[in-house]
């Protein structure tokens, strides 16, 4: 989804730096992160890369963002190994505080134009529940999981919606992967579903400074549902959508473009817009760690909220003036947005869940929603004064350090939801 992402966003999100074409060179990856993480030599890792990227990016943002990866992740200690998918290296890089794949691509001059930070895909022959499952949308595969019960089957479905940033079909946090706890719990109780890598993940060249929330998010979901439903083989199934984080942000949108959908779940949505989230998200971090470098952070966040909103921001503004570099026609696409107000046009059976601790999206979050579907008699509200915005449990205030820490959505999360898609 992200070009620069500013560092409170790290550990959800990820920091994708560059999203082009993909291309392999092992040795000069190894070369390349010497050069940026270990000697410093800022310099001599901008040589690395294709002039199409840094006319995209310049050499003093290689270092900015290598301090902003060391203030969430601690400095860096080695690769422990190197894979290779299709034309695409990862390096399974550890850090101090944990470990990440760094993804590089390099085109056939053996130049970098793809330079991804994400988390560590394991290539192990042993493979989740469900088969492999692809559909077409807008150019691309959408390759994900399919879960259909053999025995059982209650003919419901379920279509996951990623939060923001490059996640893949799990939605993979570092060892955590809601997506997977929750899909196969459901299969456990007869109930199917799809989760697939988000096409930010899978074809990051597919969005462009151009791009919006809809070619991000919303276009991939109703083309699934219409795939789905085109099938004969799931024709007579129940569509649920259920959303976490941007994907719950979206789904009142979603909703309202589809007439082929059951039900849908709201995980830890924001109400609010993206940007007054990342405001708060600064403020709070800057609690948890008031120095110098994150008061700096937060007053350049700032000023790029206060351009967001000025009279003088239109569709030519630069992204680095902006936000999360994210470009001017996806934040027109977020600012124009109203879920709200678009809430209030859904009629079928909703469920909005929150966790208590979460401190991306926040109570206040909840509460507006709450008060918006208050008298909708198909709507449904739980909070969990113990989860964080994985719905994993904790006790102290949340902190990006624990999304470190394996664990699972709580299970009294996966009963609500799986009561919710089976009540008629």
């Amino acid at each position: 989804m992200k070009r620069i992402l500013s560092f409170c966003f790290l550990l959800f999100t990820l920091l994708p730096l560059v999203s082009y074409t993909q291309g392999t060179n092992l040795s000069l990856g190894n070369d390349f992160i010497s050069s940026l993480l270990v000697e410093k030599n800022y310099a001599q890792a901008y040589t690395f890369f294709d002039e199409s990227v840094k006319s995209k990016i310049a050499e003093p943002l290689l270092k900015e963002t290598v301090e902003k990866l060391e203030m969430q992740l601690g400095k860096f200690k080695s690769v422990i190994e190197t894979t290779n998918e299709n034309e695409t290296y990862l390096y399974y890089a550890d850090f101090e505080k944990f470990k990440l794949d760094i993804r590089i691509a390099f085109n056939e001059k053996s130049k970098i134009i793809g330079f991804f930070f994400v988390p560590h895909k394991e290539f192990k022959t042993q493979q989740s529940l469900g088969k492999e499952y692809t559909i077409k949308s807008n150019g691309i595969d959408l390759k994900g999981t399919l879960l259909i019960p053999e025995s059982g089957n209650l003919k419901k479905l379920v279509l996951f919606v990623h939060g923001s940033g490059p996640n893949d079909r799990d939605e993979t946090v570092f060892e955590n992967k809601p997506f997977k706890d929750i899909a196969e719990s459901l299969f456990a109780n007869g109930i199917a579903s799809y989760r697939f890598d988000k096409r930010t993940y899978s074809n990051p060249e597919s969005f462009s400074d151009k791009s919006t929330i809809d070619d991000e998010v919303t276009n991939d979901v109703l083309n699934s549902i219409k795939h789905f439903k085109n099938d004969t083989q799931f024709s007579d199934y129940e569509i649920i959508v259920l959303g976490h984080s941007l994907g719950a942000f979206l789904l009142p949108r979603i909703a309202n473009r589809s007439n082929q959908i059951s039900k849908i779940i709201l995980l830890a949505g924001n109400a609010r817009p993206l940007d007054v989230l990342i405001q708060e998200q600064f403020d709070y971090l800057y609690t948890l760690n008031p120095s110098n470098e994150m008061k700096v952070e937060k007053e350049k966040i700032n000023q790029q909220i206060a351009n967001l909103h000025s009279k003088s921001f239109n569709l030519t503004t630069l992204k680095d003036n902006l936000p999360l570099g994210l470009s001017a026609p996806y934040w027109k696409s977020i600012l124009d947005y109203k879920p709200l107000k678009d809430i209030q046009k859904v009629s079928i059976p909703t469920l909005i869940v929150q966790g208590e601790r979460d401190y991306q999206v926040t109570m206040k979050d909840f509460e507006l929603w709450k008060s918006s579907v208050k008298h909708k008699k198909k709507a449904k509200c739980i909070s969990y004064p113990r989860l964080n915005h994985l719905f994993m449990t904790g006790t102290s205030p949340s902190n990006p350090q624990e999304y470190g820490i394996k664990g699972t959505v709580d299970t009294k999360v996966i009963k609500d939801i799986k009561d919710f898609i089976v009540a008629e």
